[in-house]
């Protein structure tokens, strides 16, 4: 690749983003790619599967005093060959602005010239707080090319992807949109399908990818295991997986035709959705 394609994953919290995100990065660098993976959580846990242990934080290396080169370190090379790591870290629970955290630690990223290093991709994993300005800042500071959104069919995870959908379409450059695809997660059947269907053709946002709902994937992430680690095959969410990267690399642009709902939009939506299932049903009997 002639340069860096960098991507951010937002989601509300819980939804399974980092799971996905450090699958997904697993799966990058699998393809033989260079990959590094940014945790933008408070809870400093995005790359957990890909270490295998909890790393310092960009915070807490900047808060200590007089601190040797050596251990000021905050990039650190994963489990797996071809991905790096680093957390930004935040304030404990209750205390401080979790968005300043991510604002020091793309002032220090900067500082180092580690984006400008020789990656293939950079994975942003945020949290889909975008109340909160400092959560917007890998899109408000351009530090990434597209965002892909996760969702799942449950309606408050679909409330905050449209959120996350207004912030995308406020900070896309003039004329090009930053919006890359909804990643829809927990997919267990046809209603799930359906309801992701439904809000992507009203909000005009296309979906890239489904990932079915999988107790493998539970089983591994509860082991610390990443699907690559288990098998190689191209069958089942190891399929899901590479899709998505691939469509990813080939960096599909959407444009300025999403249409992000308002409140009464999403009020109107969710009841035409259900009687829009309904009437479907009805006809089928």
């Amino acid at each position: 690749m002639n340069k860096t394609v960098r991507i951010a994953i937002y989601g509300k919290g819980g939804i399974g983003k980092s799971t996905i995100a450090s699958n997904l990065t697993a799966t990058l660098a699998h393809m033989g790619m260079k990959v590094l993976q940014i945790g933008c959580d408070p809870k400093a846990d995005s790359t957990r599967l890909l270490m295998g242990r909890r790393i310092n934080t960009v915070l807490e290396q900047l808060n200590k005093a007089g601190a040797s080169e050596e251990e000021e370190a905050i990039l650190y090379e994963g489990r797996i060959p071809g991905v790096f790591c680093i957390e930004a870290g935040g304030p404990s629970a209750g205390v401080g602005c979790a968005g300043m955290g991510i604002t020091a630690m793309e002032t220090e990223l900067v500082r180092r010239g580690i984006p400008e290093m020789d990656w293939d991709v950079i994975v942003y994993d945020v949290l889909g707080d975008v109340v909160c300005g400092g959560f917007a800042v890998p899109m408000r500071k351009h530090f990434v090319d597209r965002v892909y959104i996760v969702s799942s069919s449950d309606y408050m995870s679909i409330y905050a992807a449209n959120n996350i959908l207004r912030a995308v379409d406020y900070y896309s450059y003039k004329g090009r949109s930053l919006f890359g695809g909804l990643i829809w997660n927990h997919c267990r059947d046809d209603f799930d399908r359906f309801t992701a269907n439904s809000y992507s053709r009203a909000a005009s946002a296309e979906i890239t990818s489904f990932i079915e709902e999988s107790t493998r994937l539970k089983a591994l992430d509860f082991s610390g295991k990443l699907l690559v680690e288990e098998s190689n095959d191209d069958t089942g969410i190891i399929k899901q997986f590479k899709n998505l990267a691939e469509s990813m690399l080939a960096g599909k642009e959407q444009g300025d035709l999403i249409h992000p709902l308002s409140v009464e939009e999403m009020d109107e939506w969710r009841q035409s959705l259900m009687e829009e299932y309904n009437h479907g049903n009805r006809e089928k009997m």
